[in-house]
Protein backbone atom coordinates (compact mmCIF):
# COMPACT_ATOMS: atom_id res chain seq x y z
CA UNK A 1 0.00 0.00 0.00
CA UNK A 2 0.99 3.38 -0.70
CA UNK A 3 1.03 6.28 2.28
CA UNK A 4 -0.77 8.96 1.13
CA UNK A 5 -1.20 12.18 3.12
CA UNK A 6 -3.80 14.75 2.57
CA UNK A 7 -3.79 18.19 4.44
CA UNK A 8 -4.79 21.43 4.39
CA UNK A 9 -2.47 24.03 5.02
CA UNK A 10 -2.18 27.88 5.05
CA UNK A 11 0.57 29.30 3.35
CA UNK A 12 2.91 29.48 6.23
CA UNK A 13 2.64 25.44 6.66
CA UNK A 14 0.12 25.74 9.69
CA UNK A 15 -2.73 22.64 9.56
CA UNK A 16 -3.89 22.82 12.82
CA UNK A 17 -7.43 22.79 13.65
CA UNK A 18 -8.89 23.54 9.84
CA UNK A 19 -12.21 22.40 10.89
CA UNK A 20 -13.18 24.63 13.99
CA UNK A 21 -12.92 26.67 16.72
CA UNK A 22 -12.56 23.75 19.43
CA UNK A 23 -10.98 21.30 16.91
CA UNK A 24 -7.10 21.78 18.35
CA UNK A 25 -6.26 24.89 20.41
CA UNK A 26 -3.11 23.11 22.05
CA UNK A 27 -0.51 26.54 22.18
CA UNK A 28 -3.35 28.31 22.65
CA UNK A 29 -4.10 28.53 18.91
CA UNK A 30 -7.27 30.73 17.35
CA UNK A 31 -7.79 30.40 14.14
CA UNK A 32 -9.74 26.88 13.97
CA UNK A 33 -12.29 26.88 11.38
CA UNK A 34 -9.56 28.80 9.41
CA UNK A 35 -10.01 26.25 6.08
CA UNK A 36 -13.87 27.14 5.62
CA UNK A 37 -14.13 30.65 3.47
CA UNK A 38 -11.43 28.59 1.46
CA UNK A 39 -13.27 25.43 0.66
CA UNK A 40 -13.97 24.89 -3.14
CA UNK A 41 -16.13 22.10 -3.27
CA UNK A 42 -15.64 20.87 -6.69
CA UNK A 43 -11.69 21.13 -6.35
CA UNK A 44 -11.19 20.43 -3.01
CA UNK A 45 -14.20 17.71 -2.66
CA UNK A 46 -13.66 16.24 -6.04
CA UNK A 47 -9.60 15.90 -4.61
CA UNK A 48 -10.53 14.12 -1.66
CA UNK A 49 -13.16 12.04 -3.16
CA UNK A 50 -11.28 10.82 -6.05
CA UNK A 51 -8.15 10.08 -3.53
CA UNK A 52 -10.38 8.07 -1.15
CA UNK A 53 -11.81 6.10 -4.19
CA UNK A 54 -7.81 4.63 -4.20
CA UNK A 55 -7.88 3.88 -0.32
CA UNK A 56 -7.66 0.23 1.10
CA UNK A 57 -7.36 1.44 4.42
CA UNK A 58 -7.28 4.87 6.56
CA UNK A 59 -4.68 5.68 9.58
CA UNK A 60 -4.90 8.62 11.99
CA UNK A 61 -3.69 9.97 14.77
CA UNK A 62 -5.31 9.75 18.02
CA UNK A 63 -7.10 13.39 18.04
CA UNK A 64 -7.64 13.34 14.93
CA UNK A 65 -9.36 9.72 14.97
CA UNK A 66 -11.37 11.11 17.53
CA UNK A 67 -12.71 14.18 15.60
CA UNK A 68 -13.70 12.02 12.62
CA UNK A 69 -14.96 8.97 14.60
CA UNK A 70 -17.43 11.80 15.96
CA UNK A 71 -18.67 13.32 12.69
CA UNK A 72 -19.10 10.36 10.30
CA UNK A 73 -20.82 7.68 11.38
CA UNK A 74 -24.05 9.50 11.68
CA UNK A 75 -23.70 10.59 8.29
CA UNK A 76 -24.73 7.55 6.50
CA UNK A 77 -26.23 7.39 3.80
CA UNK A 78 -24.06 9.86 2.15
CA UNK A 79 -21.49 8.43 -0.69
CA UNK A 80 -18.37 10.17 0.65
CA UNK A 81 -19.65 9.28 4.57
CA UNK A 82 -20.07 5.60 3.52
CA UNK A 83 -16.91 5.62 1.87
CA UNK A 84 -15.42 6.49 5.21
CA UNK A 85 -17.49 4.36 7.41
CA UNK A 86 -16.68 1.27 5.64
CA UNK A 87 -12.86 1.70 4.96
CA UNK A 88 -10.52 -0.48 7.74
CA UNK A 89 -9.10 2.31 10.13
CA UNK A 90 -6.16 2.19 12.29
CA UNK A 91 -5.04 4.58 15.16
CA UNK A 92 -1.85 4.96 16.39
CA UNK A 93 -2.89 5.37 20.20
CA UNK A 94 -1.60 4.75 23.72
CA UNK A 95 -4.02 6.17 25.53
CA UNK A 96 -7.33 5.27 23.89
CA UNK A 97 -8.42 1.42 24.64
CA UNK A 98 -10.57 -0.76 22.70
CA UNK A 99 -13.95 0.21 24.38
CA UNK A 100 -13.49 3.67 22.69
CA UNK A 101 -12.83 2.44 19.37
CA UNK A 102 -16.36 2.91 18.37
CA UNK A 103 -15.97 3.73 14.67
CA UNK A 104 -16.59 0.57 12.74
CA UNK A 105 -13.84 -1.67 11.61
CA UNK A 106 -10.73 0.05 13.45
CA UNK A 107 -7.87 -1.60 14.94
CA UNK A 108 -5.23 0.45 17.07
CA UNK A 109 -1.45 0.44 16.88
CA UNK A 110 0.60 1.31 19.92
CA UNK A 111 2.58 4.74 19.19
CA UNK A 112 5.92 2.82 20.24
CA UNK A 113 5.22 0.26 17.29
CA UNK A 114 4.01 2.77 14.89
CA UNK A 115 6.37 2.70 12.68
CA UNK A 116 7.05 -0.68 12.23
CA UNK A 117 3.40 -1.48 11.99
CA UNK A 118 3.03 1.16 9.52
CA UNK A 119 6.04 -0.17 7.21
CA UNK A 120 4.48 -3.93 7.36
CA UNK A 121 1.07 -2.14 6.48
CA UNK A 122 3.03 -0.24 3.02
CA UNK A 123 4.88 -3.56 2.23
CA UNK A 124 1.47 -5.44 1.53
CA UNK A 125 -0.51 -5.56 -1.45
CA UNK A 126 -4.02 -2.89 -2.16
CA UNK A 127 -4.46 0.77 -2.56
CA UNK A 128 -3.67 3.77 -0.31
CA UNK A 129 -3.01 3.85 3.00
CA UNK A 130 -5.01 7.15 3.23
CA UNK A 131 -3.94 9.71 5.93
CA UNK A 132 -5.91 12.91 6.88
CA UNK A 133 -4.79 15.90 9.53
CA UNK A 134 -2.78 13.97 12.57
CA UNK A 135 -0.01 15.95 11.94
CA UNK A 136 2.09 14.56 14.44
CA UNK A 137 2.10 11.37 13.11
CA UNK A 138 2.60 12.46 9.99
CA UNK A 139 5.53 14.29 10.80
CA UNK A 140 6.59 11.21 11.77
CA UNK A 141 6.85 9.00 8.72
CA UNK A 142 8.14 11.58 6.89
CA UNK A 143 11.03 11.67 8.76
CA UNK A 144 10.95 7.87 8.72
CA UNK A 145 10.39 8.31 4.58
CA UNK A 146 7.20 6.86 4.91
CA UNK A 147 5.00 8.82 2.61
CA UNK A 148 4.89 8.03 -0.88
CA UNK A 149 2.23 11.09 -1.76
CA UNK A 150 1.53 14.24 -0.09
CA UNK A 151 -1.89 16.07 -1.36
CA UNK A 152 -1.69 19.73 0.37
CA UNK A 153 -4.58 21.79 -0.02
CA UNK A 154 -2.91 25.32 0.42
CA UNK A 155 -5.23 28.32 1.46
CA UNK A 156 -4.28 31.48 0.97
CA UNK A 157 -4.27 32.40 4.74
CA UNK A 158 -1.27 33.05 6.97
CA UNK A 159 -1.90 32.05 10.49
CA UNK A 160 1.04 33.42 12.04
CA UNK A 161 2.12 29.91 14.08
CA UNK A 162 0.79 26.75 14.81
CA UNK A 163 1.13 22.68 14.00
CA UNK A 164 3.12 21.90 10.72
CA UNK A 165 3.92 18.44 9.53
CA UNK A 166 6.78 18.93 8.23
CA UNK A 167 9.66 17.42 10.22
CA UNK A 168 12.30 20.34 11.86
CA UNK A 169 15.76 18.39 11.32
CA UNK A 170 17.88 19.80 9.00
CA UNK A 171 17.31 17.19 6.46
CA UNK A 172 16.84 17.54 3.15
CA UNK A 173 13.63 16.14 1.60
CA UNK A 174 13.36 16.30 -2.32
CA UNK A 175 9.88 16.15 -3.89
CA UNK A 176 8.37 16.33 -6.91
CA UNK A 177 5.20 18.14 -7.93
CA UNK A 178 3.17 16.19 -9.54
CA UNK A 179 -0.25 17.81 -10.44
CA UNK A 180 -1.90 21.42 -9.06
CA UNK A 181 -5.15 22.52 -9.13
CA UNK A 182 -6.87 25.94 -8.48
CA UNK A 183 -9.97 26.60 -6.92
CA UNK A 184 -12.41 29.41 -7.09
CA UNK A 185 -11.36 30.73 -4.09
CA UNK A 186 -7.88 30.90 -4.49
CA UNK A 187 -7.00 27.57 -3.09
CA UNK A 188 -4.40 24.82 -4.84
CA UNK A 189 -4.70 21.10 -4.37
CA UNK A 190 -0.84 20.21 -4.97
CA UNK A 191 0.41 16.70 -5.06
CA UNK A 192 3.76 16.13 -4.11
CA UNK A 193 5.61 12.20 -4.36
CA UNK A 194 9.22 11.57 -3.17
CA UNK A 195 12.19 12.78 -5.97
CA UNK A 196 13.79 9.54 -7.19
CA UNK A 197 17.10 9.27 -5.83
Amino acid sequence: MRVVVSEFMSLDGVVQAPGGPEEDTDGGFAHGGWSHPYFDPEVVGGAFAAGLQHASALLYGRRTYLTMAAAWPERAGDPFADLLNGLPKYVVTDTLGDAELTWQNTTRIAGGEALARIRELRAAEGGDLAMMGSPTLVRALLAAGLVDELQLIVMPVLLGGGKSIFPADGTKRPFDLVSTTTGKTGVQVCVYRPAAD
